[in-house]
């Protein structure tokens, strides 16, 4: 998968802006660092969840890595808890097996994000 289809470079272009001077990089390696830190949490909560059979948790799991996804461009990853977080929302049943995409896909979001 290309890197254009994984990050959406105006996105990270206007994290990029709001450094504090031209070429300071400060806030886009900020907002990397919470987004690599957090989302391995968040994924675990998915499966501690879904374990769980506990929708609400499930739901808003998807829903912060959604949000953190779109915060830094993260297209691919962002569309597919997208859709983790509609499909939870009336079951869990086999979205088990819909985390390892996104596991997957945040693995390719954050290697291209820490390549910059």
């Amino acid at each position: 998968m290309s890197d254009e289809n994984i990050l959406d470079s105006t996105a990270i272009e206007n994290l990029r802006s709001l450094g504090d001077e031209d070429g300071d990089d400060s806030f886009l390696r900020e907002v990397i660092g919470i987004f690599v830190e957090d989302t391995p949490v968040r994924l675990r909560e998915l499966h501690t969840s879904f374990a769980a059979k506990d929708q609400a948790t499930f739901t808003r799991a998807a829903h912060s890595i959604k949000g953190s996804s779109s915060n830094v461009g993260a297209k691919e990853l962002c569309k597919l808890a997208q859709e983790l977080e509609a499909e939870s929302r009336t079951s869990l049943d086999g979205l088990d097996r819909k985390i390892a995409g996104i596991e997957q896909a945040f693995e390719r979001v954050k290697t291209a994000l820490l390549a910059l």
